[in-house]
């Protein structure tokens, strides 16, 4: 826990007013990659608390769509619409479907993690499997050329799945941003131009 607090993303994330020091991965990701452009409308996996799409919402301009899913619910933000559920369940996909109202997605992000438990066998296909369901919306909502950028963790299946994502995107790189921490084994996908 003091690592937590003690830690410089941590502090500048409060110093800033953003809600989480994810922040801080977008945003490098961002700086490098400029994928999130203005008039792009996004969707946001594992939203909660908000800090990705805290940090999006300005970059996509007023007549954006910005639409934060999570299980957990999340504080508002203005210009994001919210829908709390499993987004594995049909009544959850179609308000989503709903709320874009056949506007195109451009991008999908995901920042999901499963909650951890210490252990590899468990933890690493948890996540594995979410990173596969944020595959599996972006294939079922991307318009063409859209992007996708989806934190996955390296070891079991991490490279099977970077195959499975390099089918259906023109451009795929690996990112690990400075605000991940040194000793975890997350890196970010960053999918370009889907097919």
């Amino acid at each position: 826990m003091q690592e937590h607090f003690d830690d410089e993303y941590v502090k500048m994330a409060q110093v800033q007013g953003y809600r989480s020091r994810a922040v801080f991965k977008l945003k490098e990701i961002q700086e490098k990659d400029k994928f999130i452009k203005p008039g792009m409308n996004v969707v946001d996996l594992g939203a909660a608390p908000g800090g990705w799409s805290q940090f999006a919402r300005p970059l996509l301009g007023k007549k954006s769509k910005l639409i934060a899913l999570d299980i957990l619910p999340m504080e508002s933000i203005e210009g994001v619409t919210f829908i709390q559920g499993d987004f594995r369940e049909n009544a959850v996909l179609d308000e989503l479907t709903t709320v874009l109202d056949s506007a195109p997605v451009d991008i999908v992000l995901s920042d999901m993690a499963p909650n951890m438990s210490g252990s590899k066998g468990i933890d690493q296909p948890n996540a594995i499997y979410l990173a596969e369901l944020a595959l599996d919306t972006a294939k079922a909502v991307l318009v063409k050329r859209g992007s996708f950028l989806v934190k996955v963790f390296q070891g079991e299946g991490f490279e099977a799945y970077h195959r499975d994502v390099q089918q259906h995107f023109d451009k795929v790189v690996i990112r690990k941003p400075k605000a991940s921490r040194p000793r975890s084994n997350e890196v970010y996908i960053l999918a370009l131009g889907f097919k």
